[in-house]
């Protein structure tokens, strides 16, 4: 690898990783499963298992950038041996099955700021819009505007994709902070402030509560993802790799809170003045029929109330439907609406592109000059993301099997790291003489315990969960949502690697011993 194959600086490298951490799970997902959960009692698991997987596992994949310099395949094959390239193979796999779909979400992004400046909404019947675009050929054509987006910044390379960070990340920072301080001075948002930190001490021995933030943590901030490892093989020689793997968690983390501020203040500083007026003006509601019916059938505004009717619904309803009805009914609703839908298409648009470098990392390593890699990626993600930007079921599948399989690859990080020595991968990789900070014996036992632990966990919590919404037919292999669908198609994949592996190591270990970027 070339010196033109480093980051230009450190804040350049930073804003880069920042961007891969930052996604639609920050501002859409974090504030819904806070709110589900109890606000204030929902953050001390959440910043627990900060240090307790998010952390630990970043610092192993900062650490194995530096070490072998390429993907998840050729790492995997150098840790482990080349036996073990599968596993390797199945993290680089995930991410960008993620890939398939989340473009199509980034493409939904894309349309809700188009609306936002024509002023299709609000609407006078919430979801219209929603179901309408949905339902037509639309979200290919976004779906589509989003990967051409990710591969042409990922095709002019990291240097390309440092440059591109340093203007989308600032900008994604400063309209979360704009809207977060916007959300705190609307009247109410005390209650909102109050409910996102006060703590029922009482809660927090219900373990859900505990699985829900190890799960938020798991899937907000690319942790065992493979990607901040394809960014860490770009690290300027002498480069941290232990602060900046803690920087970046919490840094993520912090945008998730603020996003959560944003979100929260506004719902309890707009709906309790929309059900007030109910009696004089029976329409007030006419944006939230479920609400509407709550209020009507004699029940009383509580936090519990709006986590029912407002925080209950799926991440996509909170976001793209009720989300523009609240911001409608605000002095330049209409502003606050665009901003809101950029920042959130501007976190999702550096997620992507942390995809591609990823999916085109793996063909790099394997001999694919850089060029054609992209363009293969680019055209292969277009093609695979059709179903998904077609069918919000099909979408929803991809998007329950691959994310219980992001578990799935947090455990092999964790295995890899067992298998090569886990106090002598940190003596050499993390606490080298260019770390800024040293990293104690605890993280050998997060790594060589808890992690594999809390990876056994969140399966097989997830999995039970998923049995126990269709009971029945748990096992059918067809199903939206179940423990069938998961296992078959974990099953076909990892078969397939594992029959391949040898294939793969033949493919990889060339180039990424002889540090060929190109």
């Amino acid at each position: 690898m070339s010196g033109r194959d480093r980051f230009g600086s450190r804040l350049g490298m930073m804003l880069v990783m920042l961007g891969m951490a930052v996604g639609t799970g920050n501002i859409w997902r974090f504030p819904r499963i806070a709110a589900q959960n109890g606000g204030g009692e929902f953050l001390i698991p959440w910043v627990t298992f900060l240090f307790l997987w998010s952390i630990p596992l970043l610092l192993v994949e900062f650490g194995l950038g530096r070490k072998v310099r390429c993907g998840p395949i050729g790492a995997f094959a150098r840790v482990m041996g080349p036996s073990w390239a599968w596993m390797g193979a199945f993290v680089a796999f995930v991410a960008t099955a993620i890939l398939f779909y989340y473009s199509v979400v980034t493409g939904w992004t894309f349309r809700y700021v188009l609306a936002s400046v024509t002023g299709q909404l609000p609407e006078a019947q919430p979801g219209a819009f929603w179901a309408e675009y949905t339902s037509s050929w639309w979200p290919v054509v976004t779906h589509g505007a989003a990967i051409g987006l990710g591969t042409f910044v990922v095709a002019r390379g990291i240097g390309g994709i440092e440059r591109v960070a340093r203007v989308l990340m600032p900008t994604l920072i400063l309209l979360v902070v704009v809207l977060a301080l916007r959300a705190v001075t609307l009247p109410g948002a005390s209650e909102g402030l109050a409910y996102l930190f006060g703590v029922d001490w009482g809660q927090l021995a219900n373990a859900r509560l505990w699985i829900e933030a190890l799960t938020q943590n798991a899937w907000d901030t690319g942790a065992g993802w493979g990607l901040a490892l394809c960014y860490a093989a770009y690290l300027r020689e002498g480069e941290d790799t232990a602060l900046n793997a803690v920087l970046l968690p919490v840094a993520n983390n912090a945008i998730s809170l603020l996003a959560g501020v944003m979100v929260l203040c506004t719902v309890f500083s707009v709906v309790p003045s929309l059900v007030a007026g109910v009696a004089s003006s029976p329409e007030a509601l006419a944006g939230f029929p479920t609400l509407a019916a709550a209020v009507e059938g004699g029940e009383t505004l509580t936090p519990a109330l709006l986590e029912r009717t407002i925080f209950g619904a799926s991440n996509e309803g909170l976001t793209f439907i009720w989300i523009p009805q609240l911001m409608g009914t605000l002095p330049f609703g209409r502003v606050i609406m665009l901003l809101f839908f950029t920042a959130l298409a501007l976190a999702a648009m550096t997620s992507l592109v942390a995809m591609v470098e990823l999916a085109t990392r793996v063909l790099v390593d394997a001999g694919v000059e850089r060029t054609r890699a992209v363009r293969f990626v680019g055209v292969g993600a277009f093609l695979m993301g059709i179903p998904s930007a077609l069918s919000l079921r099909v979408l929803k599948n991809q998007d329950w099997v691959w994310g219980v399989a992001l578990i799935l690859s947090g455990l092999f990080f964790a295995v890899a790291i067992i298998r090569y020595g886990v106090q002598r991968f940190r003596e050499e990789q993390i606490n080298h003489p260019d770390s800024d900070i040293r990293i104690g014996r605890w993280w050998d036992v997060v790594i060589g315990v808890l992690v594999p632990v809390e990876a056994v966990i969140l399966l097989a919590w997830w999995l039970y969960q998923a049995w126990s919404w269709d009971p029945e037919g748990w096992l059918t292999p067809f199903a939206q949502e179940n423990v069938g669908t998961v296992l078959v198609q974990f099953a076909v994949v990892l078969a397939a690697l594992i029959a391949a592996n040898r294939w793969m190591t033949r493919r990889t270990l060339p180039h990424v011993d002889a540090g060929t970027s190109d």
